[in-house]
Protein backbone atom coordinates (compact mmCIF):
# COMPACT_ATOMS: atom_id res chain seq x y z
CA UNK A 1 0.00 0.00 0.00
CA UNK A 2 1.42 3.14 -1.08
CA UNK A 3 2.00 5.95 1.71
CA UNK A 4 -0.65 8.40 -0.05
CA UNK A 5 -3.09 5.43 0.00
CA UNK A 6 -2.53 4.89 3.82
CA UNK A 7 -2.49 8.53 4.72
CA UNK A 8 -6.26 8.66 2.80
CA UNK A 9 -7.24 5.39 4.48
CA UNK A 10 -6.35 6.64 8.22
CA UNK A 11 -7.84 9.90 7.11
CA UNK A 12 -10.71 8.16 6.17
CA UNK A 13 -10.76 6.05 9.40
CA UNK A 14 -10.58 8.91 11.67
CA UNK A 15 -13.24 11.29 10.47
CA UNK A 16 -16.29 11.89 12.94
CA UNK A 17 -19.13 10.51 12.14
CA UNK A 18 -22.42 10.43 14.12
CA UNK A 19 -22.50 8.47 17.44
CA UNK A 20 -26.19 7.22 17.40
CA UNK A 21 -25.44 3.86 15.11
CA UNK A 22 -22.59 2.71 18.04
CA UNK A 23 -25.01 3.84 20.22
CA UNK A 24 -27.89 1.52 19.36
CA UNK A 25 -25.35 -1.59 19.36
CA UNK A 26 -24.49 -1.00 22.71
CA UNK A 27 -28.05 -0.63 23.97
CA UNK A 28 -28.88 -3.55 22.54
CA UNK A 29 -25.24 -5.82 23.46
CA UNK A 30 -25.94 -4.54 27.37
CA UNK A 31 -30.07 -5.66 26.98
CA UNK A 32 -29.34 -9.23 25.78
CA UNK A 33 -26.73 -9.86 28.05
CA UNK A 34 -29.05 -8.53 31.00
CA UNK A 35 -31.24 -11.23 29.35
CA UNK A 36 -28.91 -14.53 28.93
CA UNK A 37 -27.88 -13.10 32.82
CA UNK A 38 -31.52 -13.87 33.65
CA UNK A 39 -31.69 -16.91 31.95
CA UNK A 40 -28.62 -18.69 33.49
CA UNK A 41 -30.12 -17.53 37.24
CA UNK A 42 -33.46 -18.90 36.21
CA UNK A 43 -32.50 -21.92 34.84
CA UNK A 44 -29.50 -22.35 37.56
CA UNK A 45 -27.13 -22.68 34.81
CA UNK A 46 -24.46 -21.35 37.44
CA UNK A 47 -24.35 -24.24 39.14
CA UNK A 48 -24.86 -26.89 36.36
CA UNK A 49 -22.02 -25.91 34.71
CA UNK A 50 -19.32 -24.30 37.15
CA UNK A 51 -20.29 -25.60 40.82
CA UNK A 52 -21.96 -28.76 40.35
CA UNK A 53 -19.25 -30.62 38.15
CA UNK A 54 -15.96 -32.16 40.23
CA UNK A 55 -13.72 -31.63 37.28
CA UNK A 56 -13.70 -28.58 34.72
CA UNK A 57 -11.68 -28.91 30.99
CA UNK A 58 -9.46 -26.47 30.71
CA UNK A 59 -8.27 -24.88 27.46
CA UNK A 60 -4.43 -24.53 27.01
CA UNK A 61 -2.57 -22.41 29.21
CA UNK A 62 -5.24 -21.44 31.16
CA UNK A 63 -5.93 -24.46 33.63
CA UNK A 64 -5.30 -22.04 36.71
CA UNK A 65 -8.63 -20.43 36.04
CA UNK A 66 -10.91 -22.36 38.87
CA UNK A 67 -14.20 -21.56 39.69
CA UNK A 68 -14.88 -19.63 42.72
CA UNK A 69 -16.42 -21.04 45.55
CA UNK A 70 -20.21 -20.64 46.65
CA UNK A 71 -21.88 -17.51 47.02
CA UNK A 72 -18.76 -15.83 45.31
CA UNK A 73 -19.34 -17.29 41.96
CA UNK A 74 -22.87 -16.16 42.13
CA UNK A 75 -21.79 -13.10 43.34
CA UNK A 76 -19.61 -12.58 40.57
CA UNK A 77 -22.35 -13.55 37.99
CA UNK A 78 -24.54 -10.81 39.18
CA UNK A 79 -21.84 -8.50 39.11
CA UNK A 80 -21.61 -9.05 35.39
CA UNK A 81 -25.38 -8.80 35.05
CA UNK A 82 -25.16 -5.49 36.80
CA UNK A 83 -21.89 -4.27 34.52
CA UNK A 84 -24.21 -5.41 31.40
CA UNK A 85 -26.83 -3.46 32.66
CA UNK A 86 -24.46 -0.18 33.23
CA UNK A 87 -23.55 -0.92 29.68
CA UNK A 88 -27.12 -0.96 28.12
CA UNK A 89 -27.18 2.94 30.41
CA UNK A 90 -24.02 4.01 29.54
CA UNK A 91 -23.97 4.86 33.21
CA UNK A 92 -19.86 4.45 34.62
CA UNK A 93 -19.68 3.19 30.92
CA UNK A 94 -15.69 2.43 30.96
CA UNK A 95 -15.81 0.97 34.27
CA UNK A 96 -18.91 -1.35 33.41
CA UNK A 97 -17.38 -2.58 30.18
CA UNK A 98 -14.30 -3.53 31.02
CA UNK A 99 -15.96 -5.27 34.44
CA UNK A 100 -18.00 -7.23 31.98
CA UNK A 101 -15.46 -8.28 29.66
CA UNK A 102 -12.80 -9.48 32.46
CA UNK A 103 -15.94 -11.25 33.93
CA UNK A 104 -17.33 -13.28 31.13
CA UNK A 105 -13.71 -13.88 29.89
CA UNK A 106 -13.79 -15.60 33.57
CA UNK A 107 -16.46 -17.83 33.13
CA UNK A 108 -15.95 -18.44 29.56
CA UNK A 109 -12.69 -19.82 30.53
CA UNK A 110 -13.82 -21.94 33.70
CA UNK A 111 -14.88 -24.79 31.52
CA UNK A 112 -13.86 -25.57 27.62
CA UNK A 113 -16.92 -27.96 27.90
CA UNK A 114 -18.81 -25.05 27.65
CA UNK A 115 -17.43 -23.65 24.57
CA UNK A 116 -20.23 -21.99 22.15
CA UNK A 117 -19.36 -19.92 19.12
CA UNK A 118 -22.08 -17.32 20.44
CA UNK A 119 -20.07 -17.03 24.14
CA UNK A 120 -16.62 -16.30 22.02
CA UNK A 121 -18.87 -13.82 19.80
CA UNK A 122 -20.11 -11.85 23.04
CA UNK A 123 -16.61 -11.96 24.42
CA UNK A 124 -14.64 -10.27 21.20
CA UNK A 125 -17.47 -7.61 20.89
CA UNK A 126 -17.04 -6.74 24.72
CA UNK A 127 -13.12 -6.43 23.70
CA UNK A 128 -13.72 -4.18 21.13
CA UNK A 129 -16.21 -2.40 22.65
CA UNK A 130 -13.82 -1.55 26.04
CA UNK A 131 -11.73 0.72 23.20
CA UNK A 132 -14.99 2.15 21.39
CA UNK A 133 -16.93 5.49 22.82
CA UNK A 134 -19.84 3.87 22.84
CA UNK A 135 -21.63 6.31 25.27
CA UNK A 136 -21.43 9.51 24.01
CA UNK A 137 -25.24 9.27 23.25
CA UNK A 138 -28.17 8.10 24.63
CA UNK A 139 -26.67 7.28 27.88
CA UNK A 140 -26.67 8.58 31.23
CA UNK A 141 -22.57 9.44 31.39
CA UNK A 142 -23.93 12.02 28.37
CA UNK A 143 -27.01 13.53 30.23
CA UNK A 144 -24.92 13.54 33.50
CA UNK A 145 -21.55 14.86 31.91
CA UNK A 146 -22.21 16.29 28.77
CA UNK A 147 -19.24 16.60 26.96
CA UNK A 148 -20.67 18.12 23.65
CA UNK A 149 -18.91 14.99 21.52
CA UNK A 150 -22.15 13.23 19.37
CA UNK A 151 -19.94 11.96 17.14
CA UNK A 152 -17.11 8.71 17.09
CA UNK A 153 -14.18 7.89 14.83
CA UNK A 154 -15.59 6.00 11.64
CA UNK A 155 -13.32 3.54 12.64
CA UNK A 156 -15.49 2.29 15.76
CA UNK A 157 -18.28 1.71 13.34
CA UNK A 158 -15.66 -0.13 10.85
CA UNK A 159 -14.30 -2.16 13.10
CA UNK A 160 -17.74 -4.05 14.39
CA UNK A 161 -18.76 -3.93 11.06
CA UNK A 162 -15.70 -5.93 9.96
CA UNK A 163 -15.80 -8.38 12.65
CA UNK A 164 -19.21 -9.10 12.10
CA UNK A 165 -18.72 -9.24 8.07
CA UNK A 166 -15.87 -12.08 9.44
CA UNK A 167 -18.07 -14.48 11.37
CA UNK A 168 -20.93 -14.32 8.82
CA UNK A 169 -18.65 -15.17 5.98
CA UNK A 170 -16.46 -17.89 7.79
CA UNK A 171 -19.87 -19.36 9.22
CA UNK A 172 -20.74 -19.91 5.12
CA UNK A 173 -17.80 -21.10 3.71
CA UNK A 174 -17.28 -23.82 6.63
CA UNK A 175 -20.18 -25.25 5.23
CA UNK A 176 -18.66 -25.83 2.38
CA UNK A 177 -18.51 -29.95 3.66
CA UNK A 178 -19.69 -33.09 1.87
CA UNK A 179 -22.15 -33.63 4.10
CA UNK A 180 -23.61 -30.26 4.31
CA UNK A 181 -24.04 -30.17 0.77
CA UNK A 182 -26.07 -33.23 0.99
CA UNK A 183 -28.88 -32.43 3.04
CA UNK A 184 -26.94 -33.34 6.11
CA UNK A 185 -26.97 -32.82 9.76
CA UNK A 186 -29.68 -30.19 8.61
CA UNK A 187 -32.39 -32.56 7.46
CA UNK A 188 -31.68 -34.56 10.50
CA UNK A 189 -32.40 -32.01 12.67
CA UNK A 190 -35.57 -30.35 10.92
CA UNK A 191 -36.95 -33.91 11.06
CA UNK A 192 -36.48 -34.51 14.60
CA UNK A 193 -37.64 -30.94 15.40
CA UNK A 194 -40.46 -30.49 13.37
CA UNK A 195 -42.16 -33.88 13.94
CA UNK A 196 -45.88 -34.28 14.32
CA UNK A 197 -46.29 -30.41 13.33
CA UNK A 198 -47.89 -28.94 10.60
CA UNK A 199 -44.76 -28.09 8.78
CA UNK A 200 -43.23 -31.37 8.99
CA UNK A 201 -44.61 -32.99 5.47
CA UNK A 202 -42.49 -30.17 3.99
CA UNK A 203 -39.10 -31.51 5.12
CA UNK A 204 -39.67 -34.74 4.58
CA UNK A 205 -38.80 -33.24 0.77
CA UNK A 206 -35.12 -34.06 0.38
CA UNK A 207 -34.99 -31.24 -2.63
CA UNK A 208 -36.04 -28.66 -0.22
CA UNK A 209 -33.61 -29.90 2.28
CA UNK A 210 -30.65 -29.52 0.26
CA UNK A 211 -31.52 -26.23 -1.34
CA UNK A 212 -31.97 -24.63 2.26
CA UNK A 213 -28.51 -25.59 2.58
CA UNK A 214 -27.22 -24.35 -0.02
CA UNK A 215 -29.19 -21.11 0.57
CA UNK A 216 -27.52 -20.82 3.79
CA UNK A 217 -23.79 -20.96 2.30
CA UNK A 218 -25.05 -18.18 -0.36
CA UNK A 219 -26.91 -15.83 2.46
CA UNK A 220 -23.57 -15.89 4.44
CA UNK A 221 -20.84 -16.01 1.37
CA UNK A 222 -22.81 -12.98 -0.62
CA UNK A 223 -25.44 -11.90 1.64
CA UNK A 224 -22.86 -10.82 4.12
CA UNK A 225 -21.03 -8.43 2.18
CA UNK A 226 -24.53 -7.16 0.61
CA UNK A 227 -24.73 -5.46 3.80
CA UNK A 228 -22.19 -2.98 3.10
CA UNK A 229 -24.14 -1.91 -0.10
CA UNK A 230 -26.29 0.98 0.16
CA UNK A 231 -28.82 -0.72 -2.30
CA UNK A 232 -28.87 -4.12 -1.20
CA UNK A 233 -28.65 -3.59 2.61
CA UNK A 234 -32.07 -3.49 3.72
CA UNK A 235 -33.05 -6.30 1.85
CA UNK A 236 -30.52 -8.85 2.80
CA UNK A 237 -30.80 -7.22 6.91
CA UNK A 238 -34.61 -8.23 6.61
CA UNK A 239 -33.89 -11.82 5.22
CA UNK A 240 -31.08 -11.98 7.77
CA UNK A 241 -34.01 -11.27 10.83
CA UNK A 242 -36.14 -14.02 9.42
CA UNK A 243 -33.44 -16.74 8.97
CA UNK A 244 -32.36 -16.23 12.73
CA UNK A 245 -35.86 -15.91 13.88
CA UNK A 246 -36.00 -19.18 12.10
CA UNK A 247 -32.93 -20.19 13.86
CA UNK A 248 -33.95 -19.07 17.32
CA UNK A 249 -37.91 -21.47 16.72
CA UNK A 250 -35.92 -24.60 15.61
CA UNK A 251 -32.83 -24.34 17.55
CA UNK A 252 -31.83 -23.80 21.10
CA UNK A 253 -29.10 -21.43 20.62
CA UNK A 254 -29.47 -18.47 22.96
CA UNK A 255 -29.17 -15.34 22.34
CA UNK A 256 -27.00 -15.84 19.27
CA UNK A 257 -29.84 -15.08 16.82
CA UNK A 258 -30.56 -11.46 18.19
CA UNK A 259 -26.99 -10.89 18.80
CA UNK A 260 -26.59 -11.35 15.27
CA UNK A 261 -29.41 -9.33 14.12
CA UNK A 262 -28.25 -6.52 16.94
CA UNK A 263 -24.50 -6.39 15.41
CA UNK A 264 -26.24 -6.07 11.92
CA UNK A 265 -27.97 -2.94 12.71
CA UNK A 266 -24.33 -1.39 12.40
CA UNK A 267 -24.37 -1.86 8.57
CA UNK A 268 -26.74 1.08 8.31
CA UNK A 269 -25.65 4.44 8.20
CA UNK A 270 -24.09 6.22 11.54
CA UNK A 271 -27.23 8.13 11.94
CA UNK A 272 -29.70 5.41 11.29
CA UNK A 273 -32.28 6.19 14.18
CA UNK A 274 -32.40 9.92 13.08
CA UNK A 275 -33.33 9.42 9.37
CA UNK A 276 -35.89 6.59 11.09
CA UNK A 277 -37.51 9.39 13.35
CA UNK A 278 -36.60 12.96 12.77
CA UNK A 279 -37.40 12.86 16.83
CA UNK A 280 -34.25 10.79 17.13
CA UNK A 281 -31.56 13.21 15.61
CA UNK A 282 -29.11 14.60 18.54
CA UNK A 283 -28.53 18.35 19.13
CA UNK A 284 -25.29 18.66 21.44
CA UNK A 285 -26.06 20.18 24.39
CA UNK A 286 -22.86 22.41 24.45
CA UNK A 287 -20.95 23.53 21.26
CA UNK A 288 -18.90 20.45 19.57
CA UNK A 289 -15.40 20.63 19.64
CA UNK A 290 -13.12 21.42 16.67
CA UNK A 291 -11.71 18.82 14.34
CA UNK A 292 -9.86 16.41 15.79
CA UNK A 293 -6.34 14.91 14.30
CA UNK A 294 -5.95 11.47 12.62
CA UNK A 295 -6.56 8.72 14.90
CA UNK A 296 -3.01 7.74 16.24
CA UNK A 297 -0.49 5.26 13.85
CA UNK A 298 -0.59 2.56 17.12
CA UNK A 299 -4.65 2.39 17.02
CA UNK A 300 -5.06 1.96 13.49
CA UNK A 301 -2.06 -1.15 13.65
CA UNK A 302 -3.90 -2.46 16.89
CA UNK A 303 -7.42 -2.67 14.75
CA UNK A 304 -5.09 -4.02 11.27
CA UNK A 305 -3.67 -7.10 13.31
CA UNK A 306 -6.99 -7.49 15.50
CA UNK A 307 -8.67 -7.69 11.93
CA UNK A 308 -5.53 -9.99 10.51
CA UNK A 309 -5.71 -12.34 13.63
CA UNK A 310 -9.32 -12.76 13.22
CA UNK A 311 -9.67 -13.65 9.37
CA UNK A 312 -6.87 -16.73 9.83
CA UNK A 313 -7.36 -18.18 12.97
CA UNK A 314 -11.13 -19.82 11.92
CA UNK A 315 -8.82 -21.22 8.73
CA UNK A 316 -6.31 -22.54 10.70
CA UNK A 317 -7.97 -25.98 10.65
CA UNK A 318 -6.89 -26.28 6.75
CA UNK A 319 -3.72 -26.62 7.79
CA UNK A 320 -4.20 -29.78 9.37
CA UNK A 321 -4.23 -33.10 7.89
CA UNK A 322 -7.20 -34.47 9.78
CA UNK A 323 -10.79 -34.02 9.11
CA UNK A 324 -11.95 -31.42 11.45
CA UNK A 325 -15.64 -32.34 11.65
CA UNK A 326 -14.36 -35.95 13.18
CA UNK A 327 -11.19 -35.14 14.94
CA UNK A 328 -12.09 -31.11 16.37
CA UNK A 329 -8.14 -29.50 15.05
CA UNK A 330 -8.62 -26.08 14.47
CA UNK A 331 -12.90 -26.31 15.42
CA UNK A 332 -13.02 -23.82 18.15
CA UNK A 333 -12.78 -19.93 17.73
CA UNK A 334 -13.90 -20.81 13.51
CA UNK A 335 -17.54 -20.15 13.60
CA UNK A 336 -18.86 -23.82 12.94
CA UNK A 337 -22.07 -23.16 13.82
CA UNK A 338 -25.10 -25.65 13.75
CA UNK A 339 -22.45 -27.98 11.46
CA UNK A 340 -22.58 -30.85 12.33
CA UNK A 341 -24.35 -33.96 14.60
CA UNK A 342 -22.06 -35.80 16.81
CA UNK A 343 -22.76 -38.60 19.09
CA UNK A 344 -20.93 -40.95 21.19
CA UNK A 345 -20.87 -43.65 23.82
CA UNK A 346 -17.75 -44.83 25.37
CA UNK A 347 -15.80 -46.04 28.80
CA UNK A 348 -12.08 -46.15 29.51
CA UNK A 349 -10.00 -49.05 31.07
CA UNK A 350 -7.71 -47.76 33.42
CA UNK A 351 -4.81 -50.47 33.96
CA UNK A 352 -1.97 -50.98 36.48
CA UNK A 353 1.63 -50.74 34.84
CA UNK A 354 2.78 -53.17 37.97
CA UNK A 355 -0.37 -55.26 39.10
CA UNK A 356 -1.96 -55.59 35.48
CA UNK A 357 -5.38 -55.14 37.54
CA UNK A 358 -8.17 -53.05 35.17
CA UNK A 359 -10.99 -50.68 35.89
CA UNK A 360 -13.84 -49.73 33.21
CA UNK A 361 -14.53 -46.57 34.01
CA UNK A 362 -17.91 -44.92 33.47
CA UNK A 363 -17.31 -40.81 32.66
CA UNK A 364 -20.65 -40.54 34.25
CA UNK A 365 -19.32 -41.21 37.50
CA UNK A 366 -17.01 -38.38 37.22
CA UNK A 367 -18.67 -36.07 35.11
CA UNK A 368 -21.97 -34.29 34.67
CA UNK A 369 -24.27 -35.85 31.63
CA UNK A 370 -23.81 -32.49 30.31
CA UNK A 371 -19.89 -32.95 30.66
CA UNK A 372 -19.56 -36.37 29.44
CA UNK A 373 -21.55 -35.68 26.37
CA UNK A 374 -19.27 -33.07 24.95
CA UNK A 375 -16.26 -34.92 25.97
CA UNK A 376 -16.78 -37.97 24.52
CA UNK A 377 -16.58 -36.57 20.99
CA UNK A 378 -14.03 -34.03 21.47
CA UNK A 379 -10.72 -35.86 21.18
CA UNK A 380 -8.73 -32.72 23.15
CA UNK A 381 -11.08 -33.49 26.04
CA UNK A 382 -10.89 -37.35 25.81
CA UNK A 383 -7.16 -36.68 26.53
CA UNK A 384 -7.76 -34.19 29.45
CA UNK A 385 -10.01 -36.92 31.01
CA UNK A 386 -7.90 -39.77 30.49
CA UNK A 387 -5.16 -37.73 32.40
CA UNK A 388 -7.68 -36.93 34.98
CA UNK A 389 -7.78 -40.44 35.39
CA UNK A 390 -4.61 -41.31 35.51
CA UNK A 391 -4.20 -38.35 38.35
CA UNK A 392 -6.61 -39.17 40.84
CA UNK A 393 -5.37 -43.28 40.80
CA UNK A 394 -2.02 -41.85 41.24
CA UNK A 395 -2.83 -39.86 44.31
CA UNK A 396 -4.00 -43.89 45.78
CA UNK A 397 -0.43 -44.87 44.85
CA UNK A 398 -1.20 -46.53 41.00
CA UNK A 399 1.17 -46.26 38.40
CA UNK A 400 -1.86 -46.40 35.39
CA UNK A 401 -2.14 -46.69 31.92
CA UNK A 402 -5.58 -45.07 30.74
CA UNK A 403 -7.18 -45.91 26.96
CA UNK A 404 -10.49 -45.08 25.93
CA UNK A 405 -13.01 -46.96 23.86
CA UNK A 406 -15.81 -44.91 22.50
CA UNK A 407 -17.64 -45.02 19.12
CA UNK A 408 -19.00 -42.21 17.67
CA UNK A 409 -20.80 -41.27 14.64
CA UNK A 410 -21.05 -37.80 13.04
CA UNK A 411 -23.85 -36.67 10.99
CA UNK A 412 -26.01 -40.15 11.60
CA UNK A 413 -23.62 -42.06 9.97
CA UNK A 414 -23.08 -45.80 11.56
CA UNK A 415 -21.33 -45.13 14.58
CA UNK A 416 -17.43 -46.11 14.71
CA UNK A 417 -14.34 -45.97 17.20
CA UNK A 418 -13.02 -42.86 17.45
CA UNK A 419 -10.08 -42.90 19.69
CA UNK A 420 -7.51 -45.94 18.95
CA UNK A 421 -8.75 -48.71 21.92
CA UNK A 422 -4.82 -49.50 22.08
CA UNK A 423 -3.18 -46.00 22.76
CA UNK A 424 -2.23 -45.20 26.55
CA UNK A 425 -3.76 -41.53 26.03
CA UNK A 426 -1.37 -40.66 29.92
CA UNK A 427 1.80 -41.16 27.36
CA UNK A 428 -0.30 -39.75 24.24
CA UNK A 429 0.97 -35.98 23.56
CA UNK A 430 -2.11 -33.49 22.21
CA UNK A 431 -0.47 -32.20 18.74
CA UNK A 432 -1.99 -28.41 18.68
CA UNK A 433 -0.50 -27.97 15.59
CA UNK A 434 -1.20 -31.33 13.50
CA UNK A 435 -3.41 -34.30 13.74
CA UNK A 436 -3.16 -36.62 16.84
CA UNK A 437 -2.04 -39.89 15.26
CA UNK A 438 -4.40 -41.63 18.33
CA UNK A 439 -7.46 -39.86 16.78
CA UNK A 440 -8.66 -42.76 14.01
CA UNK A 441 -9.95 -41.27 10.65
CA UNK A 442 -13.29 -41.18 9.63
CA UNK A 443 -14.46 -44.27 7.56
CA UNK A 444 -16.71 -42.76 5.28
CA UNK A 445 -16.17 -39.55 3.77
CA UNK A 446 -19.30 -38.54 2.65
CA UNK A 447 -22.81 -38.72 4.11
CA UNK A 448 -26.21 -37.15 3.09
CA UNK A 449 -29.67 -37.61 3.16
CA UNK A 450 -29.79 -40.69 0.10
CA UNK A 451 -27.38 -42.34 2.57
CA UNK A 452 -28.95 -42.09 5.57
CA UNK A 453 -32.42 -43.20 3.95
CA UNK A 454 -30.29 -46.11 3.00
CA UNK A 455 -29.81 -47.12 6.17
CA UNK A 456 -32.78 -46.86 8.18
CA UNK A 457 -33.43 -49.03 10.99
CA UNK A 458 -29.63 -50.55 11.17
CA UNK A 459 -28.18 -50.47 14.36
CA UNK A 460 -25.27 -48.93 15.67
CA UNK A 461 -22.13 -49.92 14.14
CA UNK A 462 -23.28 -52.00 10.85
Amino acid sequence: MSASLTRRVAARLSQDVPAQSLAVFRILFGALLVWDCWRFIRDDRIWRYWVAPDFHFAYPGFAWVRPLPEPWLQLAWLALGAAALLVMLGLFYRLAIVVLTGLFAYFFLLDAAEYLNHFYLVLLYALILCCLPAARVWSLDALLRPTGRTTVPRLSIVMLRAQTEIVLIHAGLVKLTPDWLRGQPLGMWLRERTEGLWIAPAFQQDWLIVLACWGVIVLHVLGAPLLLWRRTRLAVFLVYCAFHAANAWFFNIGIFPWLTIAASTIFFAPDWPARLHPGLAIRPVTPERGARGPLPAIVLIAAGVWLAVQVALPVRGAAFASETRWSGDGHRFSWRMRLFDRQAVGSFVVTDRDSGDSWRVDPDAYLTPRQTDKMLVRADMVHQFANHLAGLWRAQGHDVAVRAQICKSLNGRPCQLFIDPATDLTRARRNLFGPDPWVLPLDIAHWGLADDARTAGLPPGT
